[in-house]
């Protein structure tokens, strides 16, 4: 799911009972693009156990800077509108459920 400003409330209400997982990135970032599969592979696999959005830093600057997002790829998971989980880089499939606290 794209995140963008605009429905990004309605995404942390619908969130609001189970994990959701913000994949900050860029289409010009070597790692963003390895990871995107990666991405696209949790959402089939945690189905309605999570949400899983994909926040494009250079079209929502300020969501980025809400997060306080300098590096990418950055990975956010947010429980109970709380942020419980910030990591930069690459990450595997069983690291972002362990994120989420999927095993």
């Amino acid at each position: 799911m794209n995140i963008t400003s605009r429905n990004f409330d309605s995404v942390m209400e619908q969130s609001s009972q189970k994990p959701l997982l913000l994949d900050f990135w860029a289409p010009w970032c070597g790692p963003c693009r390895m990871l995107a599969p990666i991405i696209e592979e949790l959402e089939s696999e945690v189905g309605e156990k999570a949400v899983i959005g994909k926040i494009n830093v250079d079209e929502q600057v300020e969501l980025a800077q809400s997060f306080n997002v300098s590096s990418i790829p950055t990975i956010v998971v947010i429980k109970d509108k709380n942020i419980v989980s910030k990591s930069l880089g690459y990450k595997n499939i069983n690291q972002l459920k362990s994120m989420l606290g999927i095993e």
